[in-house]
């Protein structure tokens, strides 16, 4: 599936901008490949950038890459649910409660990295374990109809977002 052919009532309004942003991309490579530009990426990463934050009050370079990894696994859980046609509304998450407990500054960068690669490893097996009827179902989160796929769509664009972030402001 090609993010043009997802339709805008499949997903919250705010992720907009990060389903908008992929262009035209399909699914399963775009998980796939964004993976590989992440952890080359990280790799290239000099260990001493994780503890930097570009402002007073913003999150340091690893907290903002866990909050990616944390992120993902949000999403990638609303699409296991939705998938498996549970129709429970899931309520949302909020960021900055997680960010300071994940321990971010604590971590080195190979395990930001080994954790990262772990997620994303799961999010493109269960994605590839998804019929078409599964990826085209829809459920609620945080008071919005959403389907399967806009959140593989969404972790796509969520994760193109903050990379886009981190070379702007923080190298």
């Amino acid at each position: 599936m090609f993010s043009s052919e997802l339709p805008a009532s499949e997903y919250n309004p705010y992720y907009r901008a990060y389903v908008d942003a992929l262009g035209e991309v399909e699914l399963l490579p775009e998980l796939e490949k964004g993976r590989d530009v992440f952890v080359a990426f990280l790799q290239e990463l000099p260990e001493t950038k994780l503890k930097y934050a570009y402002a007073e009050g913003k999150w340091t370079l690893a907290e903002l890459l866990m909050h990616v990894v944390d992120a993902e696994r949000v999403f990638q859980y609303r699409a296991l649910r939705f998938a498996r046609n549970d129709k429970t509304p899931l309520a949302g998450f909020d960021q900055d409660v997680y960010v300071p407990q994940s321990n971010a500054n604590r971590k080195t960068k190979e395990e930001i990295l080994d954790e990262y690669k772990a997620v994303r490893q799961s999010t493109i097996t269960l994605f590839n374990s998804f019929n078409d009827n599964a990826l085209q179902r829809i459920g609620t989160a945080s008071g919005y109809g959403m389907s399967t796929r806009a959140m593989g769509f969404i972790i796509c664009g969520h994760q193109a977002h903050h990379l886009r972030i981190v070379r702007e402001r923080y190298l």
